[in-house]
């Protein structure tokens, strides 16, 4: 078995934090449902302000209220404005299996609303068998890809045409990204 990360919360900030609580992690449902983290679901929390790690289940708070409350315990890790990082994980049989799965990262402006709503992609490159891109999920533009001269073209038109892209959005997407 492998671990992988399967959803992610990138940069919300902590607009409470209630010691007596007992115990979790509020947030809004709204944003969770856009990455795919579910109630009830174990989430590792990392603070980019203190470097605490913790883990703890994730509880519905208000939704639209943009909220992230650390609750009992998990309350002495953070500070109201802290900017966290919050990952579900998964369990694959191998790393095959990465091809199937895309995993939604939602990042943050400073009061909580969501920025930008991306997923990991890994493919299979010229270079290596398990390659890696961040692909913006509402523009259809590649983020980063440390292989850009790499990047099988051929490949990536099949694999945007299989997600249900005309071949203009394509053709405007090749264009924009790489130089052929």
């Amino acid at each position: 078995m492998m671990k992988i990360i399967r959803a992610k919360l990138h940069g919300i900030r902590v607009t409470n934090a209630d010691l007596n609580y007992h115990g979790s992690i509020t947030l809004d449902p709204e944003q969770c449902e856009m990455a795919g983290i579910y109630p009830m679901e174990f989430v590792d929390i990392w603070n980019k302000n203190s470097a605490a790690r913790i883990s703890t289940y994730v509880i519905f708070g208000e939704p639209g209220s943009r909220c992230c409350v650390l609750n009992g315990a998990a309350a002495r890790t953070c500070q109201k404005g802290d900017e966290l990082i919050i990952a579900a994980s998964a369990d694959i049989s191998g790393p095959e299996k990465l091809y199937d799965i895309k995993p939604r990262i939602l990042t943050f402006l400073p009061d909580n609303h969501v920025d930008q709503v991306l997923y990991y992609d890994v493919f299979q490159s010229e270079k290596r068998p398990y390659d890696f891109r961040i692909v913006d999920a509402d523009k259809h533009t590649i983020e980063s890809c440390h292989t850009w001269p790499n990047v099988d073209i051929t490949k990536l038109r099949s694999d945007l045409a299989a997600k249900g892209w005309s071949e203009a959005e394509i053709d405007s997407f090749i264009a924009s990204h790489f130089s052929l």
